[in-house]
């Protein structure tokens, strides 16, 4: 079965819980208000596509490209990204909320997470070097063994960073948001001082 081929579509409004999403490759495509949920996307390919308002929780993304694409104010709670497909694979977040979503082991260097919430997001093992966390809550969000060199969290509130578990050579912090770091020495730091 051949794959279809959608260039500069938007679609709109769409409910993709409501019959099968198709299985083809979208190059610079616009999804807006689009309904996804627990939607099979294993093995579609987006580039340079845009996400606006969409629903994707629950989506399975098993070998799913995403090359350039950028997701704002959408609801992705629960994705795997790291059954994706590796090569290329890159994106942003601008007003999206990701909570108990996956990154594990994926190389997603460079990335910029803007004004989103990323709720017990699991990025373990994952190369996130010279990635931006523009005014994020990482509440409960996973660290281990993650290359966060270079990374900016300078805006960005509740993550629990241990600097003896992950990469962290000239990533840049808050002095605001400094127990972040240090929350595994067990001192107390006076914000009054």
């Amino acid at each position: 079965m051949k794959q279809s081929y959608f260039s500069d579509e938007n679609f709109e409004n769409k409910d993709f819980t409501q019959y099968s999403f198709e299985k083809s490759e979208y190059e610079n495509c616009t999804f807006r208000n689009c309904n996804f949920e627990y939607s099979n996307l294993s093995g579609v390919s987006f580039s340079d596509c845009e996400f606006i308002g969409c629903n994707l929780s629950m989506a399975k993304l098993v070998k799913t490209a995403f090359h350039d694409v950028i997701f704002k104010e959408c609801k992705m709670f629960g994705l795997q990204f790291n059954d994706c497909n590796p090569f290329g694979l890159s994106f942003r977040f601008d007003g999206s909320a990701l909570n108990n979503s996956v990154f594990y082991q994926t190389s997603i260097k460079k990335t910029v997470f803007k004004d989103s919430k990323l709720i017990e997001v699991d990025f373990a093992e994952c190369d996130l070097s010279n990635a931006v966390f523009s005014n994020c809550d990482l509440s409960g969000a996973v660290f281990d063994n993650t290359n966060l060199e270079k990374a900016d969290f300078r805006t960005s509130v509740n993550y629990s960073i241990d600097p003896a578990l992950n990469k962290l050579k000239k990533a840049k912090f808050s002095l605001s948001e400094i127990y972040g770091l240090l929350y595994k020495l067990d001192i107390e730091i006076d914000k009054n001082s």
